[in-house]
């Protein structure tokens, strides 16, 4: 999330001052049938989650994917702090199972209301990439060096270890203008998924979830986004359970920030809460939802932005 480089306030496109953010915006799908479609929730305090829309999608995923499902959506705010970046993993498990699956969804909005989409199919995309099977859990961030938006994702090529790769989108954000690179694999030789950037203090922490070798959340960390990431031989997560779609967002108020994940065996979604991305506290008493999450992501929002998500799709 591009947190530290637009100041914790979004510019206003009325007045042009800036509005503090004062809510939480929680992007999410539910499940593997019937659940794969773009929903939305509000928080105003980070902790407390009202759905949107009765729980009921509110961008239809046959009008933007190839497959008519989506997953592991992530949502962020642009560097002029008014333009938003939605993508998502172009997958329908309910008539294709668990793949081939070698696409994305890229959506832009101005509004957090109406959204412009594009697929990209890396596998046909790039004939280097013709042979993949996965293209999961995509994110977005922006690289402040070269004024572009970076989006990272974990990639497979037949039996092998899903390592995470990355590209530049193009300027309108319809689809990739540089072949995928590879960021980031599991030294150990493992899969590693659902990668999750979160730019701290001038580093770069890199979330993901181990595969093969040892199931759980690990953090990698480097002082360049695109290359020099070294792992930290730790998992995160608190508790025993076997978890996915780890995501990380600064709280409005104060130094700290949330880790969330999916106890996904449980049907239980976990919050941790900490300052230093060393010490992860449990915070699932203060914690509610009317809704069950799948691999969501958080981003702050200002009251303008909230009242229009409530007029729009009503709580």
């Amino acid at each position: 999330m591009l947190l530290s480089a637009i100041g914790g306030k979004a510019q206003s496109k009325v007045t042009g001052a800036k509005q503090p953010y004062s809510a939480y915006l929680f992007t999410y799908f539910t499940g593997d049938k019937g659940g794969e479609a773009i929903r939305f929730a509000l928080s105003s305090d980070g902790y407390n989650f009202k759905a949107l829309n009765n729980n009921q999608p509110v961008i239809n995923p046959a009008n933007t994917s190839s497959t008519g499902g989506v997953r592991d959506p992530h949502i962020m705010r642009g560097a002029d702090g008014r333009t938003f970046f939605m993508v998502a993993t172009d997958m329908n498990t309910e008539k294709y199972g668990w793949g081939p699956d070698s696409a994305m969804v890229l959506l832009k909005s101005t509004d957090l209301v109406h959204w412009q989409s594009h697929v990209v199919n890396v596998s046909k995309t790039f004939k280097e990439f013709a042979e993949i099977n996965r293209v999961w859990a995509p994110q977005t961030i922006y690289d402040p060096s070269i004024n572009k938006y970076m989006i990272y994702w974990s990639m497979r090529f037949g039996t092998g270890a899903d390592k995470i790769y990355y590209a530049y989108a193009n300027k309108d954000f319809s689809g990739l203008e540089t072949v995928p690179k590879q960021l980031f694999f599991k030294p150990d030789g493992g899969s590693c998924i659902d990668g999750d950037i979160v730019l701290k203090d001038g580093r770069y922490y890199l979330f993901f979830k181990t595969e093969d070798k040892g199931k759980g959340i690990k953090i990698a960390v480097s002082d360049q986004l695109t290359q020099g990431y070294m792992m930290i031989d730790k998992y995160v997560q608190q508790t025993k359970s076997w978890v996915e779609g780890a995501s990380v967002f600064k709280l409005n108020t104060g130094p700290d920030y949330i880790l969330m994940y999916d106890r996904y065996t449980e049907g239980k979604y976990q919050f941790t809460r900490s300052h230093d991305f060393e010490n992860f506290e449990v915070v699932d008493d203060l914690v509610s939802m009317d809704f069950h999450p799948r691999h969501g992501t958080v981003m702050p929002i200002t009251t303008r932005e909230a009242a229009a998500l409530t007029r729009q799709w009503p709580k």
